[in-house]
This record gives structure tokens, sequence and C-alpha cells, in this order.
């Protein structure tokens, strides 16, 4: 009962620790923005269900802590329904309660009634703070402790592998991959592990002289501690770098934001040309995770950051320093996920937003009723999908088979 009551310690209670940190930054961009165009709030809430805290402000604001610890939402006033994309015949009906209950002029202070572009930014504020969040935990930790840059320089290499036969020997520096400057060991593998199955053009350091290699990586199915079980490239190389070559880079304020901008950009990157390669059936979707795999993620840092030195204070510290890491990389996910035109999702209001631009006027219901329908259920799809993935890692089923054998 201990052994599980700490599983539960280490793996769920972090997780939602750092969920509900970024999902409460998350609404409050969309709360401060509305709030800067004067939109009328009635309710933001840290966590779901029923409230353990309650009070209200001198705007008449409720500020709730409820007992659900999984995000928090900002609820406007005069939401009609999930979307909050009513069409024409709600907007009128909404109207006419809105002037009859306290006055044409109280109109102009609810979101529907605001311009499109302010519903817009609004709506975009809440992705916008995930990215932004990032970008300041990336800084600061930069500035604070700085970047550990490993060149990476080639220590050995797989006699079977392709990087043998594309003709890398001991001792080469790895400067580019498809014309990309690469100064990092890290920054190589990545390209590495999302490229199985094409080929790459790695441009190499020898003796002083340039040389251009040409490597396909193959796939590779490995156990990542943090991971699990996920399929990846390689090459058959082993980096390492020589002695002095391996430096600590501290940056100034300033550069530590540009740093994180950076940072945060690859992210988002790596992560648009991991999903156009899934789309276009050259991955497996292996890598995609659901609330298990991260909360398994998230559980396998904090227990990597205990056990990495007895001393309590540095372990509090290292786990401190591990989630707020692990805070940052989710946040951007968040923040990614939240733009996906979905209708369900931030960005598919962007959608419907954009359609009124255009139109004048907003999407019919009988419209937003199928995209908020054909939404929920790609997102259930994607969810069902990343949770089959996260069992999978997990040897859940031949855990069960074994079980019935």
């Amino acid at each position: 009962m201990l052994d599980v009551l700490g599983q539960v310690l280490i793996y769920v209670v972090p997780f939602l620790l750092v969920l509900t940190v970024i999902v409460t930054i998350h609404e409050l961009g969309h709360f401060w923005t509305a709030r800067a165009f004067g939109v009328k709030v009635e309710r933001f809430s840290i966590g779901f269900g029923r409230a353990i805290l309650s009070r209200h402000d001198r705007h008449g604001i409720e500020w709730r802590l409820a007992w659900l610890p999984l995000g928090g939402y900002v609820k406007f006033a005069g939401d009609l329904d999930a979307s909050s994309v009513p069409d024409r015949k709600g907007l009128d009906e909404l109207r006419e309660r809105i002037a009859r209950d306290e006055g044409e002029g109280a109109v102009s202070d609810y979101f529907h009634f605001k311009p499109v572009w302010q519903r817009a930014l609004i709506v975009a504020a809440g992705p916008f703070a995930n990215f932004v969040l990032a970008v300041l935990i990336f800084a600061v930790l930069f500035s604070a402790l700085g970047v550990q840059v490993n060149p990476p320089r080639v220590a050995g290499v797989a006699p079977d592998g392709a990087a043998a036969a594309a003709g890398f020997e001991t001792g080469d520096l790895v400067v580019a991959i498809d014309g990309r400057r690469i100064e990092d060991a890290n920054e190589m593998i990545r390209i590495v592990s999302l490229n199985a199955g094409e080929a790459l053009t790695f441009r190499v350091e020898r003796d002083g002289q340039p040389v251009e290699l040409i490597a396909t990586p193959a796939r590779s199915v490995e156990q990542d501690p943090i991971a699990g079980r996920v399929t990846v490239g390689r090459i058959g190389l082993q980096l390492g770098s020589l002695p002095g070559e391996t430096r600590f880079v501290r940056y100034d304020p300033i550069a530590a934001v540009g740093r994180g901008v950076q940072e945060v950009g690859d992210v988002i990157g790596t992560t648009l040309h991991y999903l156009g390669r899934l789309l276009t059936g050259r991955e497996s979707g292996d890598q995609l995770s659901g609330p298990l795999g991260i909360a398994k993620a998230s559980g396998a840092l904090t227990d990597r950051a205990v056990s990495a030195n007895p001393d309590p204070v540095f372990t509090a510290l290292n786990v401190l320093l591990t989630l707020v890491q692990f805070a940052a990389i989710l946040s951007i996910g968040i923040g990614f996920i939240n733009l996906m035109p979905i209708p369900v999702l931030d960005g598919g209001h962007l959608v419907f937003y954009g359609y009124e631009a255009v139109a004048g006027k907003p999407v019919a219901a009988a419209v937003q009723e199928a995209g908020y329908r054909v939404g929920l259920a790609l997102v259930a799809a994607l969810m069902l999908f990343a949770t089959w993935n996260d069992l999978q890692k997990l040897d859940l089923f031949r855990f069960l088979g074994g079980l019935a054998s």
C-alpha cells in the first residue's frame, strides 16, 4: 500500500501540479486580455468542480479554487454554449436580454459584442501566454544556470550502421545537417532521431577540411527512460567531445530571452516536422503521449532528480529545477495543441472569427454544432490514440497476457 502511495506521489502529484500551473497561466492570458478590452467576466477558477475557496472582487468576479486540480477556466458573462461562438439568432437574443436586464449600454461589456479582432486576440492570448511562460522559464535557466554545449564529435562508428556506409570516421566533427548549422550533440541526435528513412546530408570537419557525407537513419525501437518504448532514427554513431571542447555558456538577460524564443521556436518546429511526417505515413505515431505518458514522464523525471543525490537540500533543488524544465516543455505543448484548428479548441474559435471577419456575420448555428461535434470526436480520437500508445509503452497488454496464460 505504501509503495502504491509512493508511486502516486512521484508520478501523479508533480504532473497535476505542473498541469494546473500551466493551464492557469493559459487562462490568465485570456482573462487579462479580456479585462484590457473591458469584457465582463463572471468567474476565474483554478481547478474544476465544487469550490473549496471562493471570493468576489470589487468587479464582481468570482475567484474560485476548486477541488479537482486538472487546470482551470475563465467564464465570460453571456457565454451561451461550449463553443462560445453564438450565431446571429443567439446574438440577437443575448443582446435583447442584456438590454432588458441591464440597459443598452451594458451590451458593449460582453465578450460576444466586442469587435471580432478583439475577440480573436482574447482567444489567442491563452496559447500566447503559454509560449511566453516557456520563454521566461528558459530565459531564467539560461541566465542563471547557463547551457552546456557538447560539440558533436564522432567518438565511434558502428561497423554495420548507416554512418559507416556513408564514410564517417572517428574524430569527425559534424558542423551542419542539410544546411542547418549544428553546435551541440543533442541537436544532432534530435534531428537524426526524427528523420528515420530520410537521407540527410552531413557536413563534417576532418583534419581541418570540410567533408560532405550522406546517411539515411535506420528505424530503431528503443526503451527511453523518460518516454518509454519509442521508434527513432539512428545512423550508428557514438558522440563524445574531446577534452576542452565542452563549454558552458551563460547568457545576459536580454540574450537569454532571445535564446528562450529560439528554444520555443525549435520545439514548435520539431513538433510540426514530426506531425508532418506522421500525416504522410513516415512516422508510426508512437511518440505521441496522452495523460498517462505525460504523468509517467513527469514521475520519471522526478524520480531521477530524487535519486541524483541523497542530500535533502540538493534533492529539493533538483526536483524543483526538473519540474520547471518540464513545465516549459509542457507549456509549449498545451499552447500548440490549443492553436490547432479544431472547433472545441482556441484555434477552432479563431477559424470561426476569421470567417466572421470575411463574411461579416457569425458562422451558422448548424455549422457550429457540426464543427463542435467533429471537433470533440477528433480530440477524443487523438486522446484514445495517445492513451493506447501510453499503455503499449507501459507493456500493460503483455502483462495482462501473461496473467491470462
